[in-house]
């Protein structure tokens, strides 16, 4: 797979970077300590020198990329995979560092940013997008809601991913919704119902045999 997705794999790596060369040419108005982590009221609490932040990090989500790129390569049920699903995993740290990225050099620059109301809106945006393709999901060993009653029966994998799917683009929206309350509190909400919702219906398919 990796043979067959390399022209890919090295544009998504490259795009993955791409917040380095933003760093470099900002490294001028970048202060010596820039803002690295938020808490839920979207306070920093963590600083990290630019070095860190311009040249490390991007490096950290490359190694995520590959490793996330060769685990879906090493998967058995590889062949079931849709290509709109592979290119999903492919660039979803690409997109992830980026957007990552801009929140810190912009918060560093003093630019205002609110991350208590702009991180609900991507987390929206990205679970509403993986909602859509989640019914497209055949079984494997590396993409969706991975349990072992799920795996066992291809029923129960395909009737719980359809649910799943709903359930994770209507809870996009409603982050999306609910991000210029500024309560992260609802996101995080949010994000578990979506989550267990699908596995205990799982579960409840499995309890009947399916």
């Amino acid at each position: 797979m990796i043979k067959k997705h390399l022209k890919l794999l090295l544009i998504t790596s490259l795009a993955t970077l791409l917040p380095m060369a933003a760093g470099l040419i900002l490294w001028n108005s970048l202060p010596a300590q820039v803002p690295f982590h938020w808490n839920v009221a979207g306070e920093i609490d963590k600083y990290a020198s630019k070095a860190v932040a311009v040249f490390v990090m991007p490096f950290v989500m490359l190694a995520l990329q590959w490793v996330c790129a060769f685990a879906t390569a090493a998967d058995p049920k590889n062949k079931e995979r849709s290509g709109k699903i592979v290119q999903l995993v492919f660039w979803i740290i690409p997109v992830l560092s980026n957007l990552l990225q801009a929140l810190v050099y912009t918060a560093a620059l003093g630019w205002g940013v609110r991350v208590e109301i702009l991180l609900p809106i991507f987390l929206g945006l990205v679970f509403a997008v993986i909602g859509n393709y989640l019914p497209k999901c055949k079984q494997n060993y590396v993409i969706g809601i991975k349990l072992a009653w799920t795996l066992h029966s291809a029923e129960n994998w395909n009737r719980t991913h359809r649910l799943a799917g709903y359930a994770w683009v209507i809870g996009g929206l409603l982050m999306i919704a609910t991000a210029f309350l500024g309560i992260f509190w609802i996101t995080l909400s949010i994000i578990i119902l979506i989550t267990l919702v699908p596995i205990v219906y799982s579960y409840a398919l499995y309890r009947k045999g399916i």
